[in-house]
């Protein structure tokens, strides 16, 4: 049998990346699973790809209301779900001297602020047994050059996770943090690295990757299957998964 079989996801950023493969990985295990994202036709493009029982919602959820209404959708949909995994997230690279108000606002707005409420939202919804993980980053517990509001957002995530775990744990709900390093992901682009610079980038941060490389969305896929599967006992934790960077 099928390690998702009859369970109802939903992962937010699903849409690309880790959160696109982990939607992947997760219909392959029997799972029926709602993505989100903030492009209707990227949205869609991605649900076509993984395919199977995948349904997907435009939204941002740095907006309050979206929260809202995708709960009530999801309520009308599914009656209640059992996996919760906050994966949206927004990053932009740049020192602390020329961090705009409206960076710091929108990193806090995604990372942070998204993730608390969507879980305000979703959690009433969420079977008792279920799961929440949390999409962090390495960057929230080791010093990389240029990402000090990034780190900033995302380490709130761990705070919220550990007190989640005893607030709903009478309910036997576990929260966990799921904490990549450099992934070879879409967001490459974002960073402004193109696809000629590509190689090199990749190449140097293997340099400072114990693995001698970068990692692959479907290692983090992975990952997230353990802790929304087969990881019935952790509650709690972070898991880094970096290929070993946090130790250099």
């Amino acid at each position: 049998m099928r390690s998702l079989e009859g369970k109802v996801a939903i992962i937010t950023g699903g849409n690309s990346g880790i959160g696109k493969a982990t939607a992947k990985r997760f219909v392959e295990e029997g799972a029926q699973v709602l993505i989100t994202g903030r492009r209707q036709d990227v949205v869609d493009a991605a649900a076509a790809e993984i395919g199977g029982n995948v349904v997907g919602v435009r939204g941002d959820v740095a907006e309050i209301d979206f929260h809202h209404r995708l709960a009530d959708m999801v309520k009308e949909r599914f009656g209640a779900i059992d996996i919760y995994m906050a994966n949206a997230g927004v990053i932009n690279l740049e020192g602390s001297k020329t961090v705009t108000e409206g960076e710091f606002d929108r990193h806090f707005d995604i990372n942070a602020r998204g993730v608390f409420f969507g879980v305000q939202a979703i959690e009433p919804l969420i079977r008792d047994g279920g799961n929440i993980i949390v999409t962090s980053s390495l960057a929230a517990s080791k010093v990389l050059p240029q990402h000090t509001v990034y780190a900033g957002s995302k380490a709130a995530l761990a705070a919220f996770a550990r007190n989640w775990a005893l607030e709903f744990k009478d309910r036997r709900i576990r929260v966990n943090i799921l904490s990549p390093g450099p992934v070879g992901t879409e967001i490459l682009g974002k960073l402004g690295v193109s696809e000629v610079d590509r190689p090199g980038f990749e190449a140097h941060m293997a340099g400072l990757i114990p693995a001698g490389r970068m990692g692959r969305p479907d290692e983090l896929a992975e990952a997230a299957l353990f802790l929304a599967s087969k990881g019935t006992f952790v509650n709690g934790v972070e898991l880094i998964v970096d290929g070993g960077m946090h130790l250099t």
